[in-house]
């Protein structure tokens, strides 16, 4: 009888909550952070890029984000992209570089983006779940082959859903954090 690698299950439980952060990132806290416009998608040489693809970004300021193209000729595509993400910002183009200040989020902004913050958790728990899922699963199967046996099998389950509970503890603690973070004035 072999023991079965349940740390697959842990790293792809760790794997949703480091995605989960990386979507937080993305949301407008009030600070300037690359984070908030390295996802943006750019029109570029007739193909779509990642705007890290075509500038460097940079935070000088806690509320000034500057964006320097290094193709001259992209400058109004970035500036574009940057306008349509649907996040708010307005860059001011001074040759290559783009200024996006940073405004203030209103209270009712925040609240939205707590609401948003709250949905992308959920999301990152139903896919820690899942893991879950798969991993009960596997175990049952290997009970039903007789590679492990009933006590294990408890065993085993017990230790997923340890992981399980470690997860959604940790997601909830990063938005607890998210949450506070936005709601700073």
């Amino acid at each position: 009888m072999s023991k079965p690698d349940l740390n697959q299950y842990k790293d792809r439980m760790d794997r949703a909550i480091t995605a989960l952060k990386d979507e937080f990132s993305g949301l407008r806290t009030g600070r300037a952070s690359a984070g908030l416009i390295e996802h943006i998608v750019v029109e570029a040489y007739g193909t779509t890029s990642p705007i890290t693809a075509v500038a460097s970004i940079s935070v000088p300021e806690p509320r000034l984000i500057t964006v320097n193209v290094w193709d001259r000729g992209l400058t109004v595509a970035v500036e574009k992209a940057v306008r349509n993400a649907g996040i708010g910002l307005n860059p001011q183009v001074d040759g290559q570089t783009l200024r996006i200040p940073i405004p203030p989020l209103t209270e009712e902004r925040r609240k939205e983006l707590v609401k948003l913050a709250g949905k992308y958790a959920e999301e990152h728990k139903i896919a820690v779940r899942n893991v879950r899922r798969d991993g009960m699963e596997a175990l049952k199967a290997q009970e039903k082959k007789g590679e492990i046996s009933q006590d294990e099998l408890k065993r085993y389950e017990t230790e997923v859903q340890g992981f399980t509970d470690a997860a959604v503890k940790r997601i909830d603690e990063t938005l607890k954090t998210k949450e506070q973070e936005i709601m700073q004035v």
